[in-house]
């Protein structure tokens, strides 16, 4: 039963809420205060019946105080604010970033949680060894210990239960996972056949930010929901993340991927040429159906994506963010590949027959279902290698497509609102060195259209 006692005006109300693992017993209150106008009478109803109410939260969960832990704190979260916020593949980033942040600081009250521990997490977080797919290097005498054992690849396969492909990869000495390298080492007794390959071992700057953005989000809402008073992720900075020039095609480079793409599928050559003209993310691009384009009107919208994640699978979400549900134009050349490429896929679908599933896609598997993205990006892996085109992926065609139209002199709302970002300030920060380029180029305009008034007046 709830406690009441008078303080100075206000009434402290405290509830048992039994023990502790310690067989501590666990107390939490909070304090009430009247209104000024109200009778001593008034006071005394309105004090029991809010206590009958902190006692029924407490009872029920819903009250929350600083001694509540992190990890306690975090599932909160998850449930009353990510899940009904944040986009799946968000939320289950989130929870893999989870697992390391739970045994590291998630028994520590949110009272308690200070900047150090934090700094002491993330510099944790950048030491060797610390990544879960961190690769391992074999010794270059590999196959020679294996015949020092006395064993076949066959039977160190059946022994260790390594598939016979690992074994010929560390024999050519190539990078393995670190349940490879521990399984191989034990069905062999020996240590020291393996070393985390250099590089690979460490969590990168942008990943420890990850981690940074996660805290901070969760105690920002603690603040928020008065659990706290302030955020000690506000007191500490995180590494600093080196922002990267997108990788672009330049105007030569492109030509020579499109006239590249003259031998390839017909699905493949759309694919990667509506990429080209819309700048549309991968995603973006395998959710779009034949409904979200408009054949007479010219134009595309983007509404929806389609994702993969692993253990999940692949699955339809919506645009990263709002602003990225939008109608964008495309020129008279893309509408004549589209209409080219759905002639073939209506005959992929005759050939299928009852085994064609009709999801609608643009971009759909041979059975006419949602396409995995990463079939997209694989195929687009071994074109740049068959053709030995520039060492570029999938989405550098996004980066070309818009470093293309601002060098061109297209104004930066034109081409923020075709990429579907939030604010124009996202696309100058992500093309500096396209902005740049236009910049000199509009210096030069500039200087020849003041010469040639200057000259005339000479004259």
């Amino acid at each position: 039963m709830a406690t009441i006692k008078e303080r100075g005006g206000s009434y402290r109300i405290t509830v048992s809420c039994g023990y502790d693992s310690g067989g501590k017993q666990i107390r939490k209150s909070f304090t009430w205060k009247p209104k000024p106008n109200m009778t001593k009478r008034q006071i005394e109803k309105e004090a029991k019946r809010q206590a009958v109410l902190f006692e029924e939260k407490c009872r029920t969960g819903q009250f929350l105080d600083g001694n509540i832990t992190l990890v306690d704190f975090s599932e909160r979260w998850f449930k009353e604010y990510a899940e009904k916020q944040l986009r799946n593949r968000t939320v289950t980033r989130y929870r893999e970033l989870m697992q390391r942040i739970t045994p590291a600081l998630g028994h520590i009250k949110l009272s308690k949680l200070q900047p150090h521990h934090l700094m002491e997490f993330y510099n944790n977080l950048g030491e060797d060894g610390i990544r879960l797919d961190t690769k391992y290097k074999p010794c270059n005498n590999f196959k020679d210990i294996i015949t020092a054992a006395g064993v076949t690849q066959k039977e160190l396969s059946e022994k260790s239960g390594i598939s016979l492909t690992s074994i010929r990869a560390c024999i050519n000495c190539q990078n393995v996972s670190k349940n490879t390298a521990e399984n191989l080492s034990a069905a062999l007794n020996k240590d020291n056949i393996f070393t985390p390959a250099k590089g690979k071992s460490k969590l990168s700057d942008k990943t420890i930010a990850e981690y940074h953005r996660l805290l901070s989000s969760m105690l920002t809402a603690a603040v928020q929901w008065q659990v706290i008073p302030s955020n000690p992720c506000g007191r500490v900075k995180p590494p600093k993340v080196e922002r990267k020039e997108a990788v672009v095609l330049d105007t030569a480079e492109a030509a020579e991927l499109i006239q590249c793409l003259e031998n390839e599928p017909i699905k493949y050559r759309t694919a990667v040429m509506l990429l080209l003209y819309t700048g549309l993310r991968r995603g973006e691009l395998c959710g779009l159906e034949w409904s979200d384009i408009d054949f007479d009107n010219r134009t595309v919208s983007i509404n929806k994506a389609v994702l993969y994640y692993a253990g999940r699978g692949t699955y339809e979400d919506k645009t990263k963010t709002q602003s990225s549900v939008r109608t964008i134009n495309i020129p008279p050349d893309m509408i004549n590949i589209l209409k080219q490429y759905k002639i073939e896929q209506n005959k992929q679908r005759l050939l299928m027959g009852d085994q064609w599933q009709n999801s609608g896609k643009v971009f759909a598997s041979e059975n006419g279902g949602v396409i995995n993205p990463d079939t997209l990006s694989t195929w687009f892996k071994k074109f740049v290698r068959r053709y030995n085109l520039p060492d570029v992926h999938l989405h550098s065609l996004r980066h070309t497509a818009a470093t293309l139209l601002i060098t061109s002199g297209v104004d930066i709302a034109t081409v923020s609102k075709r990429l579907g970002h939030s604010d124009r300030t996202t696309t100058l920060n992500i093309y500096t060195h396209a902005v740049k380029s236009a910049d000199e180029a509009a210096a030069d305009v500039l200087q020849e259209i003041f010469n040639k008034q200057s000259n005339y007046k000479t004259v």
